[in-house]
C-alpha cells in the first residue's frame, strides 16, 4: 500500500512546500483543501495529516475549519502556524491576538526530547510568521517550545500523536526544519520512504497501458520539459498509437522552433507534425491585454488547433499534456486562492473534443519531472532546460501583443541568454528571461531624444520553483547585456534588473 501524508490547506502561503519538503523524505504527499470530508480522507488512507499555515484568525467569524471528527481517526497530525492555532481552538485551548507580532528569524527554545525534534539542539532559529498566538493549551497537551515573545510557540499530546508548532520548518529559513519534517514523516507517522521516481515510471507506464489499450492519443508537445517528460512516458506506453503535434504559435523564443523540429521532428518513434498558427494566434490575442485572459485565450486556442489535427488523424481518444502539481495549485485547490490560471489547468476550455484529457505529470513537482525524463532515458540537455511557460513570450510582454514587440522580445532575450551562457552562469541560475514593459521612457541615443520601450530582466535561483531568490549578477555582466540590447535591439532604451524574490512576487510577471 502507498504511503501518503495528507497535507490539509488553510490557504497558507507555503503549502506547495509543506509537500515538497514531504516528497524529499521519499514519501508521497498530496494538498487538499480545508473542505475535505472525512469520507474522502478515509478513502485516502493517509499515515499521517499535516495542517497548513493561513492568513486567518481562527476567532473570527467564518474562519477556516475542518470536520472536528479528523482528531477521532487516530491518525498523527501535525498543525503549522494557523493549523496550530486551529488545532488548539477544536481541542479546547484558547487563541489571542498578539500585542507584538512575531515575523521574521527567531531563536526558538525546543524540547528536544520528544520525537518531533529529536536529534535538533535544545535552541534554533526559525521562520515566525504570525500575529495570533496560543494562550492556554488544550487538555493533556505540553508546551514543547517557546520563544522570548511566544510562550507556547509548540505544544504536543503525545499519546495520540497530535503536535503543533508556530513556526514554519518547511522554509529554508528555519534551522533544521527538514529534519523536524522528516521525524514527523518518518518517526511519528511510521513511513518508510518508498516514493521513488523509479518505480513512478514503471507503474505509470502500466497504468497507462491498462487506461489507453490499442486507442489512439495526441499528445500536446511543446519541446518543453514537461511535455517532452510526457511524450516520452506515452511512447513507453503506447508506441505508434501516439502522435505528437508541435504547435508553432509565434510565441517561442528565438529559434526555439528549429530546436524542437531538430529534436523531435527526425526521431523514428516519435509521430510528429509541426502546426503554423502563428496568425491565428496573433489574430485571438489583438486587443488583449489582461493575462487572464491572454492565458484563457491561448489555452482555448490550443484545444481547438489539436481538435482540428485530431480529425485530420481519424478518431483520437485521449489528449495529453504535461500538467504539473505546482500548475494545479497555482491554478486553485478547493478554497485556494487563484495565484494565475495556467494555460493547460484553468485555462482549458469547458468543451473539449476528446473522450479524457490524459496527464501523466500532474502528481509531481519540476524536480520530480526531471527525474522521471532521466529515467526514461531523456538527454541531460533536455530535461534540465530552463522552464519555459505554456503560453510563452504573451505573458512575458506586458499588455498588447503585436508582431512588433514579438521581435523586440525574442532579439533583447537572445542576447540575455547569450551572454548568461557566455559567462558561465547558466548552471548557477535556474530561469533568466527578459520581459517588454508596456512603459516607455525618455533616451537619447546619438544626440537625439527618444522615447521607447523599458525592458525588464528576471533572473532566480530556486530549488523547487515554489520560493525563489533573484540571482545576484554581476554588474559588469549587467552592464554588457544592457549595452548590448540596447544597442543592437530597437525601440529599446532603458534596461532594468528585477530584484524580486517569491513570494511576494511570482517567477513570471504575469
Amino acid at each position: 500500500m502507498e504511503e501518503k501524508i495528507l497535507i490539509i490547506d488553510f490557504g497558507g502561503q507555503y503549502n506547495q512546500l509543506i509537500a515538497r519538503r514531504v516528497r524529499e523524505k521519499n514519501v508521497y504527499s498530496e494538498i487538499r483543501p480545508y473542505t475535505i470530508t472525512i469520507s474522502e480522507i478515509k478513502k485516502i488512507k493517509p499515515k499521517g495529516i499535516i495542517f497548513t499555515g493561513g492568513p486567518a484568525s481562527i476567532y473570527q467569524e467564518n474562519a477556516p475549519s475542518c470536520d472536528l471528527e479528523i482528531f477521532e481517526l487516530g491518525i498523527p497530525i501535525l498543525g503549522i502556524c494557523y493549523g496550530m492555532q486551529f488545532m488548539a481552538e477544536a481541542l479546547g485551548g484558547e487563541v489571542q491576538r498578539a500585542t507584538k507580532r512575531e515575523y521574521g528569524q527567531m531563536e526558538v527554545e525546543l524540547q528536544n526530547n520528544i520525537p518531533l525534534f529529536k536529534g535538533l539542539e535544545v535552541k534554533n532559529i526559525c521562520l515566525m510568521s504570525h500575529t495570533d498566538y496560543v494562550s492556554k493549551l488544550p487538555v493533556d497537551f505540553l508546551k514543547i517550545a517557546k520563544t522570548k515573545t511566544c510562550e507556547i510557540a509548540g505544544f504536543a499530546n503525545l499519546e495520540k500523536k497530535f503536535y503543533g508548532v508556530q513556526f514554519h520548518p518547511e522554509v529554508n529559513h528555519t534551522k533544521n526544519g527538514e529534519k523536524i519534517i522528516e521525524n514527523f514523516v518518518k518517526n511519528i507517522c511510521g513511513c518508510k520512504g518508498l516514493w521513488k521516481m523509479d518505480m513512478f515510471v514503471k507503474n505509470k507506464i502500466l497504468e497507462l497501458k491498462e487506461k489507453i489499450k490499442d486507442q489512439k492519443v495526441l499528445c500536446a508537445l511543446s519541446g518543453g520539459v514537461d511535455s517532452s517528460v510526457a511524450a516520452s512516458l506515452l511512447s513507453s506506453a503506447v508506441g505508434s498509437n501516439l502522435t505528437c503535434i508541435f504547435v508553432d504559435h509565434g510565441l517561442l523564443r528565438k529559434g526555439e522552433v528549429e530546436e524542437v523540429v531538430k529534436t523531435f521532428g527526425n526521431r523514428e518513434d516519435v509521430n510528429f507534425i509541426k502546426v503554423d498558427a502563428k496568425d491565428r494566434f496573433l489574430e485571438k490575442l489583438k486587443d488583449v491585454t489582461d493575462p487572464e485572459k491572454k492565458r484563457k485565450i491561448i489555452g482555448e486556442e490550443f484545444i481547438r488547433v489539436f481538435e482540428s489535427e485530431a480529425k485530420k488523424l481519424g478518431t483520437v481518444d485521449y489528449l495529453v499534456q504535461g500538467t504539473i502539481y505546482p500548475d494545479v495549485v497555482e491554478s486553485g485547490i478547493g478554497k485556494s486562492s487563484v495565484i494565475k490560471s495556467h494555460h493547460n489547468v484553468g485555462g482549458l476550455p469547458e468543451h473539449v473534443d476528446f473522450k479524457e484529457i490524459v496527464e501523466p505529470l500532474r502528481d509531481l513537482f519540476k524536480d520530480e519531472v526531471r527525474q522521471v525524463g532521466i529515467e526514461l532515458g531523456l538527454s541531460f540537455d533536455l530535461v534540465n532546460r530552463q522552464p519555459f511557460p505554456g503560453p510563452g513570450l504573451a505573458i512575458r510582454i506586458i499588455g498588447e501583443i503585436t508582431e512588433e514587440k514579438l521581435t523586440i522580445l525574442k532579439d533583447a532575450d537572445y542576447i540575455f541568454r547569450e551572454e548568461i551562457k557566455k559567462h558561465n552562469f547558466d548552471k548557477d541560475i535556474n530561469q533568466y528571461f527578459a520581459v517588454l514593459t508596456n512603459i516607455k521612457s525618455v533616451g537619447v541615443m546619438g544626440d537625439e531624444r527618444t522615447y521607447d520601450y523599458m525592458l525588464a530582466l528576471r533572473a532566480v535561483t530556486t530549488d523547487d520553483f515554489m520560493t525563489a531568490n533573484f540571482s545576484k549578477i554581476p554588474y559588469d555582466v549587467l552592464e554588457i547585456i544592457s549595452k548590448r540590447i540596447v544597442n543592437e535591439v530597437n525601440h529599446i532604451n532603458r534596461v532594468v534588473y528585477d530584484i524580486t524574490s517569491k513570494p511576494p512576487a511570482t517567477i513570471e510577471w504575469e
